[in-house]
């Protein structure tokens, strides 16, 4: 089930550095987030901050709330790995495994997180998660191959296909179709289109028109200058920031004045 997430008062830190001061956003469920803004402003720092991926780099930390379902995800009692079950990620490149088979690629997760299963329940599962991932049909035949032998669209729609097996309610995705061609690209943006009546998704894009395609509310991050943090400037629904934004750096950027 699509949970929302509620930040408050988030700071992200690379040791002493601030790159993220006091981030403010509700992520609602069911719907499509996405996050635009200049390179090197924290959007992806914050999608990773989100199911706690920012931490496993050194010294990297957090200070104030994500709260999802009522619980804040970096409470003391809370296992980061129990977080990322639930808060599933899909990079920039496509990343399958690459000695791993199809089939094996979509199962990882589950077999790391469940254990032992019937051959039968992990057929059903691997089939499903290819279905919503819109890749069954091109690959049913060849399920034994590996991963890498797929195009760069199909390898990153069968890394989507890996991240919802584990069923996730929530899916973050940093910049899912920059390293694709237009043809993948559209293909991803329909299945993200589709994916949201059971996700909630957060994406990071640099594609201003894709922003515009595929999301329900967009963020806006920006950053006064180097070595300042990223802040997010505005957030609202995705038609209002892109006819009628509140704040003029936000048209700026969208009207391409700086960026």
């Amino acid at each position: 089930m699509a949970k929302r997430i509620d930040v408050s008062d988030l700071d992200i830190f690379y040791g002493s550095f601030k790159a993220v001061e006091s981030v403010n956003m509700s992520i609602e469920p069911q719907s499509v987030t996405a996050l635009i803004g200049p390179s090197g402003c924290g959007k992806s720092t914050f999608l990773r901050s989100l199911n706690r991926m920012h931490e496993v780099i050194p010294g990297a930390s957090v200070a104030g709330k994500v709260v999802m379902d009522g619980q804040d995800l970096y409470g003391s009692d809370v296992d980061p790995v129990a977080v990322r079950r639930h808060v599933g990620m899909v990079f920039q490149r496509p990343n399958p495994f690459p000695t791993m088979s199809i089939y094996d690629n979509v199962a990882a997760g589950v077999r790391l997180n469940s254990g032992r299963m019937r051959k039968a329940t992990l057929d059903e599962l691997v089939e499903s998660s290819l279905r919503g991932a819109n890749l069954w049909e091109e690959v049913k035949d060849r399920l034994g191959r590996p991963g890498s032998s797929l195009s760069g669209g199909q390898q990153q729609r069968l890394c989507i296909a890996r991240a919802i097996a584990i069923k996730p309610e929530v899916l973050l995705m940093d910049e899912p179709c920059s390293a694709l061609d237009p043809i993948s690209t559209l293909a991803i943006e329909d299945l993200i289109y589709q994916l949201k009546s059971d996700f909630t998704i957060v994406i990071v894009t640099h594609n201003m028109q894709q922003a515009a395609r595929v999301s329900d509310r967009t963020g806006f991050f920006n950053i006064e200058g180097t070595g300042k943090p990223g802040r997010l400037i505005e957030m609202d629904a995705t038609q209002r920031i892109f006819s009628n934004p509140s704040v003029k750096a936000t048209e700026d950027y969208i009207t391409g004045r700086f960026g």
